[in-house]
């Protein structure tokens, strides 16, 4: 039987733990309490820290019965996440943590496919949720006040979090199928090209666009690893400027990593990768100040990358493409990479896109299945567009 797990940890939150999953089953959906906590709990939950610090693959001696906080959070949160890989009864999940119960359900809850709900009552909520959601669909909900015992105004917060839990889990959503699903990557300067993409393919797939904002990248490519993807139109790579060059959005080291993994079809451009990207202007590193510098709007700053980064930036990429044995189309738009590069445009260097170009063609090694195909065309050019789409539906078919 499907059920929504309550969790947190029974020690310091048992009646808050009772309280929730009362008001789940109240609601109609079956609720099992479980307690991550790691220290003796005064109430009893359905499934015990016991069980939990099994799952550490060095043992529950690795988790329970530690002096050091830190320690036993951080090894709690590695039990959880291997228990709730072994689940397969979950209909939807709901925590409630302060900052170590947030950080051991959160971790858990990163674990599970898309879809599934999670819901995390955190006194963290409206900081910083990164490190908690990181590329996961975990919704976070403000707790307001403390998780220290029922308050008339921690009551309406759990009766809330009951009822979206129960409701999602209750009606699950219905997905139509029949149309294998595409990972596109665009950014705001690239956008003309991918609509025009998926216009184009929408007919035969359906198109997933990702915003090439570092999780979006990692986003597509955890899809590709879960096998929910059937190909890739990698248009935008600029998450690798970011990477080589700190800036705020980058790629992680393991980018084209799920390409060489999965050997998709993937068709790969140079969207935007003329820029890194900062927040506002005055956080622009000291090192760069004096560089061609475009105010994208008042909290994002874009840095024009030179010839020698370009150079870099094309050879990390072909480095990797290398990697690939499946079928690769890799289109280079010679007219420029973004709508700011273009003639007269605030990115508007020839000789930067040049190298970039250079260095890809000059590294990428060419077999039969991984191509370069040199266009004479802006990447925002309807006729780009319509070349990608060929060169991705000549692969898919074979």
């Amino acid at each position: 039987m499907k059920r929504v797990y309550v969790v947190g940890t029974a020690d310091t939150k048992g009646e808050e733990l009772d309280y929730l999953a009362g008001l789940i089953e109240a609601a109609g959906a079956v609720a099992t309490r479980v307690d991550v906590g790691t220290r003796e709990a005064k109430t009893r939950a359905d499934i015990s820290p016991d069980q939990i610090a099994a799952f550490h693959p060095e043992g529950a001696g690795t988790v329970l019965g530690l002096d050091d906080r830190g320690q036993a959070v951080a090894a709690m949160g590695k039990a959880f996440a291997a228990f709730i890989r072994s689940r397969d009864d979950i209909a939807g999940i709901v925590g409630i943590g302060g900052g170590g119960g947030t950080s051991i359900i959160t971790a858990g809850m990163r674990e599970l496919p898309y879809g599934i709900p999670k819901l995390m009552v955190s006194t963290l909520a409206s900081g910083d949720t990164a490190p908690y959601v990181d590329i996961s669909d975990i919704v976070m909900m403000p707790s307001v006040t403390d998780l220290a015992g029922l308050n008339g105004l921690s009551r309406v917060i759990l009766h809330n979090a009951a009822q979206a839990i129960a409701g999602m889990a209750l009606k699950p959503a219905e997905v139509a199928g029949g149309k294998p699903s595409l990972g596109l990557t665009m950014f705001g300067v690239t956008t003309t090209c991918v609509m025009a993409l998926s216009d184009i393919l929408r007919d035969r797939y359906d198109c997933m666009v990702f915003h090439a904002t570092g999780t979006g990248g990692r986003t597509m490519e955890k899809l590709a690893d879960s096998g929910m993807l059937s190909g890739i139109l990698d248009i935008t790579t600029t998450e690798v400027c970011d990477l080589l060059f700190s800036g705020v959005l980058p790629a992680t080291e393991d980018r084209f990593g799920a390409v060489a993994r999965t050997k998709l079809p993937y068709v790969g451009s140079v969207g935007a990768l003329d820029m890194v990207n900062f927040w506002a202007v005055d956080t622009v590193p000291e090192k760069f100040r004096d560089r061609n510098l475009y105010r994208h709007n008042p909290n994002v700053t874009l840095m024009r990358t030179t010839a020698d980064e370009c150079r870099a930036i094309g050879t990390w990429i072909a480095e990797r493409l290398n990697a690939c044995s499946g079928p690769v189309r890799f289109l280079i738009p010679e007219k420029g990479v973004s709508a700011l590069d273009i003639e007269g445009g605030a990115f508007f260097d020839p000789e930067a896109d040049a190298a970039l170009f250079e260095a890809i063609e000059g590294t990428l090694d060419q077999t039969p299945e991984r191509r370069l195909v040199r266009l004479p065309l802006h990447i925002n050019d309807p006729a780009f567009a319509r070349a990608a789409a060929d060169a991705f539906l000549e692969i898919a078919r074979r």
